[in-house]
């Protein structure tokens, strides 16, 4: 075959490659998905510590729970992040993702931990308990996922995500509630990254106002990612207490978003993405609050509570007085009634009648 024949077949062959549709990777490396042939039950196929040791999410219930006195509250470095920098948010077809600045960190642990990117976890219209974790059994509405690295000892999330003591995840209860006006800020441009792979920026707020009330009651254990590939290098905190957001707020992140590209001829909602609870063999959960402390997140102050205390003491007491004064008060009549002489009366009814 002449020269001039050979270079345009190749110029031809490259035209046509270049002309077939790419497929993206897809994250991790392979496809996975929370429901179908993918789904969360075949995901130890593919990734193998998905089935493995230290799994979440877990469910917190009295029977593995311990007060660890030493759970000191956790401080939130850079966390505030300027309304003049921009940080992008992604639809990355398993949730929506805002990446973080490294220079936001945690102390209070042993290691420093930088952030990386929250993403969150829900339901579906029909069913909005949509959150990992659960608490004696019950789901919450949704799930906020704060990600940390060790930058101690590693340079970034995904060189730390595989090793030892790599990851710290801060973990937010949703329930449904009042407006949060702290939310909508990521909400509020769902609209913007409806479909797999699309992005926007967002200007930055302060990541703090996610987080609930009394941040120093929290659950702690060492568990693993929920979502593939399961790596057992978390250490989890999750708030004792929930933040809300309101129903529309909920029906909107239930509702905005899509698994799929914008031109996918098979479109799939993004619902339901969050991962069942796993199985917490021979393991226990620290929590940072003691008994008195749970009845406070309750909403019943210290004072409160020993008022009550005082109150059900003082009650006792009285009951016990009254009752021995009635006991002495019907010891002296029968007493007092030893004295009388009762006469017959027959004989003054027979004078009567007479």
């Amino acid at each position: 075959m002449p020269q001039s024949s050979l270079q345009a077949a190749a110029v031809l062959l490259l035209v046509l490659l270049k002309e077939q549709p790419s497929s993206p990777a897809p994250a991790n490396g392979s496809k996975w998905t929370y429901f179908g042939p993918d789904g969360e039950n075949s995901w130890s196929k593919k990734y193998p510590s998905c089935g493995g040791l230290l799994q979440s999410p877990i469910d917190l219930h009295s029977d593995i729970l311990q007060y660890d006195a030493s759970l000191t509250p956790l401080k939130f470095q850079g966390y505030n992040l300027s309304a003049n920098e921009q940080f992008l948010l992604t639809n990355n077809g398993h949730s929506v993702k805002l990446n973080l600045p490294s220079d936001m960190h945690i102390q209070g642990l042993q290691s420093r931990y930088s952030a990386t990117q929250l993403h969150l976890h829900w339901g579906n219209p029909n069913d909005p308990h949509g959150s990992e974790h659960t608490v004696s059994g019950q789901h919450f509405a949704a799930e906020l996922h704060i990600v940390h690295y060790n930058s101690d000892l590693y340079p970034d999330a995904s060189t730390a995500s595989n090793k030892s003591e790599g990851l710290a995840v801060l973990a937010v209860l949703i329930e449904m509630g009042p407006f949060n006006p702290s939310y909508d800020k990521i909400f509020s441009h769902l609209q913007h990254v409806k479909y797999k792979g699309q992005e926007a920026f967002i200007p930055g707020f302060n990541i703090e106002e996610l987080l609930p009330e009394r941040t120093a009651e929290y659950y702690r254990y060492r568990g693993s990612l929920t979502t593939p590939p399961c790596n057992p290098t978390v250490l989890w905190t999750v708030f004792r207490n929930p933040v809300q957001i309101s129903q529309e707020q909920l029906l909107a992140l239930e509702t905005a978003l899509y698994c799929t590209h914008m031109d996918d001829p098979s479109p799939r909602e993004m619902i339901n993405n969050f991962r069942q609870v796993q199985k917490f063999d021979e393991r226990l959960v620290y929590t940072s609050f003691s008994q008195v402390q749970a009845y406070t997140a309750a909403g019943l102050s210290l004072g409160i509570i020993l008022s009550l205390a005082l109150a059900g003491v003082l009650g006792i007491c009285i009951v016990v007085a009254v009752s021995i004064w009635l006991f002495r008060r019907k010891s002296i009549k029968k007493g007092d009634n030893k004295g009388v002489i009762y006469k017959p009366a027959i004989k003054e009814e027979t004078e009567a009648h007479a």
